[in-house]
This record gives C-alpha cells, sequence and structure tokens, in this order.
C-alpha cells in the first residue's frame, strides 16, 4: 500500500458545523471514510495556513480519490489535494534513463 497526504480546507458550511458542534471529532470522520473504501487512516491533524487540515492514510490512489470525492460532494470540505509519497531517487533514475533515450523535436 502507499502513503497519501490529503490537505484540505472546510467550507462555509463545514465550520458552521463546527459552531453547532465544537467538539466534533474530525478525525473519526476521517477514519471512517478511509474504511469505508477498505484505506488505513494513519493521523489526522488540524492546521493553520491556507490549508485547514493534513490527514495521511494508506491504501490506493483509486481510494483516496474516492475520499476526496464523497467528502467534496458532502459540502463541507473543498480544494483537497491528494499528494502521494514516492521514492524521488527512483524517479530520477527513470527520469535518467529516459533524458539518455529521448529527443525533442527538431533534435
Amino acid at each position: 500500500m502507499a502513503t497519501f497526504y490529503a490537505l484540505g480546507r472546510y467550507t462555509a458550511q463545514g465550520y458552521q458545523g463546527f459552531c453547532k458542534d465544537p467538539k466534533s471529532d474530525r478525525a473519526q470522520a476521517a477514519q471512517k471514510a478511509a474504511e469505508a473504501v477498505g484505506a488505513k487512516l494513519v493521523s489526522y491533524t488540524g492546521l493553520r495556513g491556507p490549508y485547514d487540515f493534513l490527514a495521511v492514510f494508506e491504501g490506493t490512489f483509486v481510494q483516496g480519490a474516492a475520499v476526496k470525492m464523497a467528502t467534496e460532494a458532502s459540502g463541507s470540505l473543498c480544494d483537497i489535494a491528494v499528494c502521494e509519497a514516492i521514492n524521488i531517487n527512483e524517479v530520477a533514475e527513470n527520469a535518467s534513463k529516459i533524458a539518455a533515450a529521448y529527443k525533442g523535436p527538431g533534435k
């Protein structure tokens, strides 16, 4: 399973929900969303800055995309960016192979 980092923001509707229930456990909600598709929530953290939360989960990209789709469709969340952890050296090795073989237009 791959590790994914989901950064997102609450909408006005989401903030209204917090005002009604300031003790709402969003980590538990994120865990239930992940478990519904067979993924595993590793951690959930509220943030100060351009994003309101960071959820770390293990699973597949399709599972993460499904969580993004369903939670944004709820109207409470928006702008969720799902990023996959990678081995940058492995990427560089493959890029080096491509650079040796690829010829740009007109070259």
